[in-house]
């Protein structure tokens, strides 16, 4: 690839939820495509148009914005508008990366385990058919923004209300014991896997983004059956949902040894403690090489 000649213009920011994620994200990948000799440029951004994207004068787009506007086709949909390379899934796979209900019910077709769930809106209460704790997230939000697991029922009503900030649907999701997994994907093919130990009960925003309160252990301290039913399960559902090159699929390995799949991240994180780096690194791709290797994927 022509370092020299290309423009990168890392897309940053977003009026997501997420938006201070993105920018450490994008902050991470300009630094580390201009050591290796990119001209890369971060472009902060809220919600971009079709002229200003043209007056940035980029060649190509590494997309680095998070949740809303960024993983759900939109962004997508322009780039492809202008006719300009992007980076990761095109527009159909992110709408699915980030709708959960739609993507379960192609994770289900594809033969993967999935949780229990209900789906609720406003001004619905469906009869719960699993028993407390129960996960309630937003049907379409990333980095735990709106999730809570709640123990008994009389918690459910301000969850609920906490989950409609940051969406029109909720999910009420059976709770799943077990080891919580992620498969990172490159060049669609899975990178070793990583269990995730947080201090917390759970890996939510805190646990996700403060140094020393989650506890990373890469390759996993699981079987190499177990791992390898764990990376068949991240490459089935990166495929599932037509995910282009890169993606990072978030799982447990409940207590009977099966693998439950919950969600694929069709724009992980890129910042020191997230996760398709750690994974990367484990299989000897250093943090700029991966970057390179998502640039590629533009050109695809």
């Amino acid at each position: 690839m022509d370092k020299v000649g290309l423009r990168i213009g890392v897309l940053m920011g977003g009026p997501s939820a997420e938006r201070d994620v993105s920018l450490r994200s994008g902050k991470a990948i300009t630094d580390a495509l201009l050591s290796i000799g990119y001209n890369a440029v971060p472009i902060e951004i809220w919600l971009p148009t079709r002229d200003e994207l043209r007056t940035a004068r980029i060649d190509a787009a590494f997309i680095a914005l998070h949740g809303t506007f960024g993983e759900d086709g939109q962004i997508q949909a322009i780039l492809e508008d202008l006719k300009m390379p992007y980076t990761g899934s095109k527009v159909k796979a992110s709408q699915l990366g980030m709708d959960k209900i739609a993507s379960r019910k192609l994770f289900k077709k594809a033969g993967l385990n999935i949780p229990g769930y209900h789906v609720i809106e406003n001004g619905t209460r469906p009869k719960l058919k699993f028993p407390a704790p129960v996960v309630v997230k937003p049907s379409a939000q990333g980095s735990s923004v709106g999730v809570s697991i709640i123990d008994n029922i009389g918690e459910l009503d301000g969850a609920i209300k906490e989950a409609f900030k940051f969406g029109r649907q909720v999910l009420l999701e059976e709770f799943i014991h077990g080891k919580e997994l992620t498969v990172g994907i490159l060049d669609d093919k899975p990178l070793p896997v990583i269990q995730v130990v947080p201090k917390r009960r759970y890996y939510d925003e805190i646990a996700k983004y403060t140094a020393g309160m989650t506890e990373y252990l890469c390759p996993a301290p699981i079987s190499e059956g177990e791992a390898r039913l764990a990376q068949d399960a991240g490459t089935r559902a990166h495929n599932a949902l037509g995910c282009r090159s890169f993606s990072r699929v978030d799982m447990i390995l409940d207590d009977e040894g099966k693998i439950v799949v919950l969600e694929v991240n069709t724009i992980p994180g890129m910042t020191q403690l997230s996760l398709l780096p750690k994974a990367a690194k484990a299989r000897g791709i250093d943090f700029p090489v991966l970057c390179e290797k998502m640039l590629e994927s533009a050109f695809k």
